[in-house]
């Protein structure tokens, strides 16, 4: 198995500057490396509590600051960007990161698509889908004639730089609906389930569903490609100890999804425990949980939180410490996975 650390670069704390946590992130990502993670993934957001809006250009600062993990976006939203200069900005990124970046593309959420972008419910997946398409065809071709509902049309468009992988790998995220997922099996892309909000079922339903339009588009089932999320990480030497430590991290997150008049799924610590992906405990629970998991979804990837979510900076190199020393080895042995894509060397 392989593992990513993932940021959204949420800004809860309004006293903490924007300069001050992009440079978190970059720093954290820094430490990713240093500790052997596979991966590092920024994601898009365009509304508060996230400072995320722009992964092209964090992700660059990243590359700069790093040598050998992969790059990923979490996800690019395709669904609002022009496919063209999306292109653009990750080929680019694609050259000066050495052939490092990954992206996971999906359709995006939250009100502010629709205010800043004029990107609705009733239209975000056909802009994902056809930005898709378009944008897998300038990764591609040289040369590129198209029309489609979205952006102008292209007459033997030409796009530059040209990338340094060839192609790309392109994950698609799936949190609830069979379109993304849909997408993803037609043109044999890996899929990556968000994992995050609800128990289990749903989310090995739509895993299930990937495979079986996998198999329907005439892909061998032995290539298919999944990775998957969590929804919290604290490890520590007893399950006593990470309870303890995380248990106000949790009620502070509970706290303040009823603030903003959202039921929490899982109210307790412990119901998120038993019933959600949240990975906190002993690294023998870490373990095991993984493992009961991956029996449901076959994936061979999964993401980390990639912040420390309210530990100190102490416990938070700490725990990731940990979990590289006595989980992963033991989950690398126990769960093989296919090698990310290479770079040109």
């Amino acid at each position: 198995m392989k593992f990513l650390l993932i940021t959204l670069i949420a800004k809860p704390d309004p006293s903490v500057s924007d300069h001050a946590r992009l440079r978190e992130v970059v720093d954290n990502a820094v430490l990713a490396e240093e500790l052997g993670f596979d991966g590092y993934g920024v994601g898009e957001r365009h509304e508060r509590p996230f400072i995320s809006s722009s992964p092209p250009v964090v992700l660059s600062h990243i590359a700069a600051r790093t040598s050998t993990i992969r790059l990923f976006t979490a996800v690019t939203t395709l669904s609002l960007l022009d496919p063209v200069r999306a292109y653009e900005d990750y080929a680019t990124l694609d050259n000066l990161s050495d052939g490092r970046i990954e992206l996971i593309i999906g359709k995006g959420n939250g009100a502010a698509q629709a205010k800043l972008f004029h990107v609705t419910t009733e239209d975000q997946w056909d802009r994902n889908r056809e930005s898709y398409e378009l944008f897998r065809r300038l990764w591609r071709e040289p040369k590129v004639t198209w029309e489609g509902r979205f952006r102008p049309s292209l007459t033997e468009a030409e796009t530059w730089p040209r990338p340094l992988q060839k192609p790309i790998r392109v994950w698609h995220g799936s949190a609830t609906s069979r379109e993304s997922v849909d997408l993803a099996a037609r043109y044999g892309d890996p899929l990556f389930s968000a994992n995050v909000t609800n128990p289990i079922e749903p989310y090995a339903e739509l895993i299930r569903y990937y495979r079986e339009r996998w198999a329907h588009y005439g892909h061998d089932p032995a290539d298919a490609l999944v990775g998957a999320g969590s929804a919290g990480f604290y490890v520590a030497r007893t399950s006593q100890e990470a309870v303890e430590t995380y248990r106000p991290i949790y009620d502070a997150r509970i706290a303040l999804f009823r603030k903003v008049g959202v039921e929490p799924v899982f109210p307790t610590l412990e119901d998120a425990i038993e019933r959600s992906s949240i990975l906190v405990g002993s690294p023998q629970q870490v373990i095991d949980k993984v493992s009961r998991y991956h029996a449901q979804f076959g994936h061979e990837v999964m993401h980390l939180h990639a912040d420390g979510d309210g530990l100190t900076g102490k416990q938070h190199r700490a725990t990731l410490e940990l979990f590289q020393s006595e989980v992963a080895p033991v989950l690398r042995k126990e769960i093989p996975s296919r090698p990310f894509a290479g770079s040109h060397t």
